[in-house]
């Protein structure tokens, strides 16, 4: 079948076997083979509105994306409408109001450099690729939410196409419902074509990075989770145990390497973190990069990869770490573990949060595997189910941005918000059109 264009608009829609058709239908993780049945292009929101009114005549389901991270979950997409908002790229930051609006499709690296020029920081997480609005939607944990929550909820306004091809804004005054479900729901309840969120005055912070050798990576994680519960909110720390590839793209130092890292971002001044820091300086740590620097610095401190790679990954959020279990189960066929200190306004719901106000445990435990071939694939398998099988008598929940595969979304919420989001997806959405990441199905 030909490309096809709705008569009038811009929006392109494209078929199986159309230029341009393989790489619109590609996911970040490239071990996902998505085949969904058509995917549009739209270049506004009211060509967002038509495909989703074109996806209903034509029975199928819609399904937005973006950067196509967290895709595993849409799970089989043979009956879906792809609806591919890289094109909605409006990006307007308004300093004197702490606010921010952007379109669908834009990630975070055209939002941190604008704002660290009005000595601002948002409360992104730890790769400038990802897309503002489904980091958003998922609940969006970052070097700040320790100190300000998760970004879901900084969000002030949504406007989205509900499944009968309405634009509508949500915000606290219109649609609270519907604004209360989207902040931690995801995306079932419609397709987001913008949103605006709060943002924070930082015009510096203490952020870098102490680098261990691998082997010493039981030190680095017991001297570490004895620290935490004397740490601030002002501070988040996140350990990762990680093996560096040999390619450009890794800074010099590290390719081809292991290490044991320390890294944190502290909202107050050099020599207060000095203090809080000194049990690990005192390990002697072989690199430290911890200095005052502006809040960009922040998009790339996690050194997060850029490119689409194949990988598997499981998480956890836990009450504790098992770190000598733990370190004896899971073998170094995993690229990366990775440690977040979480506590603080992660824990606490402030008045007119979103659905995901809070996350339970400690430490949101995290690993990775990338895969080359069948041998590799098999033992970060076997790597990611001993991880998991280690930390299971620990676990106090799940963060749904790091759920990379089709699960029962129940989990991630109360018995009572779970059911009010299935009302409010049956009030929106009550033929089951817009599929959301982890699946919300409305109610009877």
């Amino acid at each position: 079948m030909l490309s096809a264009t709705l008569p009038s608009l811009s929006a392109a829609f494209l078929y199986p076997g159309d230029p341009g058709w393989d790489e619109a239908r590609s996911a970040f993780n490239v071990l996902l083979d998505q085949h969904p049945a058509a995917i549009a292009l739209p270049a506004t929101a009211r060509d967002v509105a038509a495909a989703v009114s074109y996806a209903r005549a034509a029975g199928w389901r819609v399904a937005p994306q973006a950067t196509a991270h967290n895709q595993g979950p849409l799970g089989d997409l043979s009956d879906t409408l792809l609806l591919n908002v890289r094109g909605l790229q409006e990006v307007h930051v308004d300093p004197g109001a702490l606010r921010v609006r952007v379109g669908a499709g834009v990630k975070w690296e055209r939002v941190v450099g604008r704002l660290n020029a009005y000595g601002l920081a948002a409360l992104h997480g730890s790769s400038p690729d990802v897309g503002v609005a489904g980091y958003s939607l998922g609940g969006g944990i970052g070097w700040l939410s320790r100190k300000y929550g998760m970004q879901a909820n900084a969000v002030t306004a949504l406007e989205v196409v509900t499944a009968d091809g309405t634009l509508v804004r949500a915000d606290h005054e219109h649609h609270a419902d519907l604004f209360w479900a989207l902040r931690g729901g995801g995306g079932n309840f419609g397709v987001v074509t913008a949103i605006e969120f709060a943002v924070h005055p930082v015009e510096d912070l203490y952020a870098g990075a102490l680098f261990f050798p691998y082997e010493r990576s039981a030190e680095v994680l017991h001297a570490w989770t004895r620290m935490l519960p004397q740490l601030p909110e002002d501070l988040m720390t996140w350990v990762t145990l990680g093996h560096f590839p040999p390619i450009p793209d890794v800074p010099a130092f590290a390719r081809g390497r292991s290490f044991a890292i320390v890294q944190g971002a502290f909202l107050g001044h050099e020599v207060d973190a000095w203090d809080l820091l000194r049990p690990l300086r005192e390990l002697g740590p072989i690199r430290d990069t911890f200095a005052m620097v502006p809040p960009i610095v922040l998009a790339d401190l996690a050194m997060d990869p850029l490119d689409p790679l194949p990988f598997h990954l499981t998480h956890h959020l836990v009450d504790a770490l098992p770190v000598d279990a733990l370190l004896e189960n899971v073998g170094p066929d995993l690229s990366l573990m990775q440690f977040r200190h979480m506590g603080g306004a992660l824990h606490r719901a402030e008045p007119g949060a979103g659905v995901r106000a809070t996350l339970p445990g400690e430490i949101c435990a995290m690993a990775l595997g990338v895969v080359m071939d069948e041998h590799s694939d098999r033992a970060v398998r076997a790597m990611l189910s001993a991880f998991d099988t280690t930390l299971e008598p620990h676990r106090a929940g799940d963060y749904a941005n790091f759920v990379e595969a089709p699960s029962d979304a129940s989990r991630f919420f109360s018995p009572d918000d779970w059911a009010r989001l299935r009302a409010i997806k049956h009030r929106y959405d009550p033929t089951d059109v817009v599929a959301g990441n982890h699946h919300i199905p409305p109610a009877s």
